[in-house]
């Protein structure tokens, strides 16, 4: 998602010697008149790991269009993770082990600010080695999905066991997958993503149970990933599927498998300049409503078609004009 152009600055940069999780303060300034109508609940934590945070919060009054988390990541550059309307719970990823992290809330109708809840967090320390992560880096040869038979928590009569559906890809790009599954049978409190990053480090993304789709982003272009999505009810792991997924290629990087010829002009012969699109982002989001934009770093475009499949399966395309560089899909 694009980063507004007003970002609250946080009152106190994180600090090294911040180790221990403290009790969060959350904020709830008045920002708009019409706080009277609509209003944003207690921002709150609902699970915290040292890469990722939780937060869940309420509507008590009212309803909005869309959501924005705003807040600074351990570089200190601003980022913005666009949020549904309908949306009550939000996993940030990527955060820094031990570190105080100040995340605002904005509710928003239309693109208009309403009201705002903020909370500070700090991220777990990493855990030791013989913590439950991943235990087997990806491997070449493994490209079948796994779903192991799941386990009945321990007990003298079995309770009535989750199954998890398989883990499919839904969507990905040079730098993050997006995945989704299903419940066939039973339920579970919450799920657990995990995979190793490019460095070989583990990862895991805690999922709220209701969600049955996650994105994954900081990932590599052109690089093999092996994602476990775990069920869990309460902190036992029931069930687990998993998938293979190489993300797609980077921007103008060649595939080493296709011979490209040089393109000539009609009237001159002469080979013309490649054109490039830049990343496809989104600037806004609104539960019926989605607009994106891109950029055209190298060469031009004469137009574009964007495509896509509506509710019911069908198949969609809008034409755009070569000069534009956004659009907006209702």
């Amino acid at each position: 998602a694009a980063v507004p152009e007003e970002l609250p600055l946080p009152s106190e940069e994180p600090q090294p010697e911040d180790h221990k999780p403290e009790q969060p303060q959350t904020e709830h300034p008045q920002t708009e008149a019409d706080l009277g109508q609509v209003a944003l609940g207690e921002l709150r934590v609902s699970s915290v790991t040292p890469k990722s945070v939780q937060l869940q919060w309420s509507i008590p009054k009212g309803s909005f269009d869309s959501f924005t988390l705003q807040y600074r990541d351990a570089q200190g550059q601003p980022q913005a993770l666009a949020v549904d309307g309908g949306s009550r719970s939000v996993t940030v990823p990527g955060l820094s082990p031990s570190r105080r992290y100040r995340f605002h809330l904005y509710g928003l109708r239309g693109r208009k600010r309403i009201d705002r809840v903020s909370i500070d967090v700090v991220t777990e320390d990493l855990p030791p080695p013989s913590m439950d992560t991943p235990t087997e880096s990806p491997s070449a040869e493994d490209h079948q999905t796994a779903h192991p038979q799941a386990k009945a928590p321990s007990s003298e009569a079995p309770l009535v066991q989750a199954v998890l559906g398989e883990l499919r890809v839904s969507g990905v790009t040079p730098k993050s997958v997006q995945l989704q599954w299903s419940v066939p049978e039973g339920s579970f409190d919450s799920f657990m993503l995990q995979y190793w990053d490019a460095q070989g480090q583990p990862q895991a993304l805690p999922i709220d149970g209701g969600s049955s789709s996650v994105t994954v982003p900081g990932l590599s272009p052109s690089h093999r990933y092996r994602f476990h999505l775990y069920g869990l009810q309460g902190r036992k792991k029931i069930d687990r599927v998993s998938t293979d997924i190489v993300t797609a290629d980077g921007e103008g990087q060649r595939d080493p498998q296709r011979k490209d010829l040089p393109v000539e002009s009609p009237s001159t012969g002469a080979p013309l300049a490649r054109a490039v699109l830049g990343e496809l982002r989104v600037s806004s989001v609104t539960p019926s409503s989605v607009q994106l934009q891109w950029s055209v770093p190298r060469g031009s475009f004469d137009s574009f078609m964007l495509q896509y499949r509506d509710a019911q399966g069908q198949p969609q395309a809008l034409p755009i004009d070569g000069r534009s560089h956004s659009v907006m899909v209702p």
